[in-house]
């Protein structure tokens, strides 16, 4: 009885979201940010990653209407259960589509990645975290998905060690690599990549004589932040996977009071079933 006099009273609420807009401006992305939610994200190794999820979800909206459900929004995250993993973000787009009618829908997630790595001379074990970020859209019944991922890595400058008698200024530089695939491609396969273009790789936890390996080996391989983009965009190139590229990178440089930062960006090639970054 009670739940029956409250849908009723529902029913007679104003809807103004739905009410007639007469400025004839279309929107491209309407909704919801900073929404905080459990996620599973798989690894290489075929293993599942739980972690926690900042999402944004929007849709576009026609001209004609004056606003949006921001409750609906919530309710199609929520019908996917406690646990969201990258394998059911097609399902929620088509959730945002049907339940807004809309024609388009976006989903973009931002997530701590764990990995565990192992010191090169001691063997020591640490974590080490790394900023993954997912941008999925739904346009119709194309489906398109970015991986983006932010590596730190040590770079050591090329000039200082050529007019130095003794050392070489370092520094830690972030690289933020952002692709589209037709295949697979492992979140792990983007951090090796890039690490592997830079002067030395980042460890957790490191004992002296993994602190002189490490500090050694960025002493023999310097790169510029030029060089950083150029070593990244040489692999992505070659990885016949990756249709699509953008690398940046900043350096925060310890000799000067500003950053160093250079870019590459790849035209889109075109191929079979984009969106597959895992």
């Amino acid at each position: 009885m009670m739940e029956a006099l409250e849908s009723r009273r529902t029913d007679m609420l104003h809807d103004t979201q739905s009410t007639r807009d007469d400025r004839r401006l279309r929107i491209d992305k309407v909704g919801v940010k900073g929404l905080k939610h459990p996620i599973e994200v798989k690894d290489k190794a075929h293993q599942r990653q739980s972690t926690v999820a900042t999402i944004a979800l929007t849709v576009d909206l026609p001209h004609e209407f004056k606003g949006t459900h921001m409750s609906r929004f919530v309710e199609v995250l929520n019908a996917h259960g406690r646990l969201i993993q990258v394998e059911t973000i097609p399902d929620i787009l088509r959730g945002l589509q049907a339940r807004l009618h809309a024609e388009s829908a976006h989903l973009e997630m931002e997530f701590p990645f764990f990995l565990e790595k192992t010191a090169p001379v001691s063997g020591a074990v640490g974590l080490v975290d790394y900023v993954v970020r997912f941008d999925a859209a739904l346009r119709g019944s194309e489906y398109s998905l970015r991986m983006q991922v932010v590596v730190p890595v040590t770079t050591l400058c090329p000039c200082s060690k050529a007019i130095s008698a003794r050392g070489a200024h370092n520094q830690r530089g972030y690289v933020t690599l952002t692709l589209e695939s037709r295949e697979i491609v492992w979140i792990e396969e983007v951090i090796t990549l890039v690490e592997a273009s830079a002067s030395c790789e980042l460890y957790s936890l490191l004992k002296r004589p993994d602190e002189k390996f490490v500090t050694e080996k960025a002493y023999d391989n310097p790169v510029f932040v030029e060089d950083l983009v150029r070593n990244v965009a040489q692999r992505c190139n070659a990885d016949g996977r990756i249709t699509w590229f953008r690398v940046e990178a900043e350096n925060m440089e310890s000799i000067h009071n500003h950053a160093a930062y250079a870019m590459i960006e790849k035209a889109p090639q075109p191929g079979p079933e984009p969106g597959k970054c895992v």
